[in-house]
């Protein structure tokens, strides 16, 4: 089974905010109080200069988008994260912005057997419970793809 991610996760309120000026961008709710943007051919063509070189060693995170994300993080904390598994051997990638700077991150590694993505859903706010992360926990566990998060927005 595969996993992959490509996505940016804040509050759902500024999340929801934002996406208005990206045509095509699907905001999905998560857990929490958090939602999730799937990246999107659309939403990178939506962005100036997403088409620059990438930056803090993502796949999918182009310079121009990183600097909206940086603008979007002056109204709360916003995090990029990217996820790749198949049969259970990958790696995660995550990079958190708040007061519109650099905050966390990039980071690819555990820390303390804490994987990246639930890092940097901490410094979202999110918490965990018994036997599970903050990646279980707000439900990132739901779809193994974009496209599912994308037939899950309304």
């Amino acid at each position: 089974m595969t996993y992959v991610l490509q996505a940016v996760i804040a509050g759902e309120d500024l999340l929801r905010s934002a996406a208005q000026k990206a045509p095509g961008a699907h905001v999905a709710s998560l857990g929490q109080g958090l939602s999730l943007l799937p990246m999107t051919s659309e939403v990178l063509d939506a962005v100036p200069d997403a088409d620059a070189a990438r930056s803090l060693g993502f796949r999918r995170l182009p310079t121009g988008f990183e600097l909206k994300l940086a603008e979007w993080s002056a109204v709360g904390p916003v995090a990029y994260v990217e996820a790749e598994y198949f049969g259970g051997a990958g790696e995660q990638r995550a990079v958190v912005w708040a007061d519109g700077a650099l905050a966390w991150g990039p980071s690819d590694q555990r820390a303390l057997g804490i994987s990246p993505i639930s890092q940097a859903l901490r410094r979202l706010g999110a918490t965990s419970g018994p036997d599970q992360d903050e990646f279980t926990a707000v439900g990132l566990d739901r779809h193994r793809h974009n496209d599912g998060w994308i037939s899950a927005t309304p």
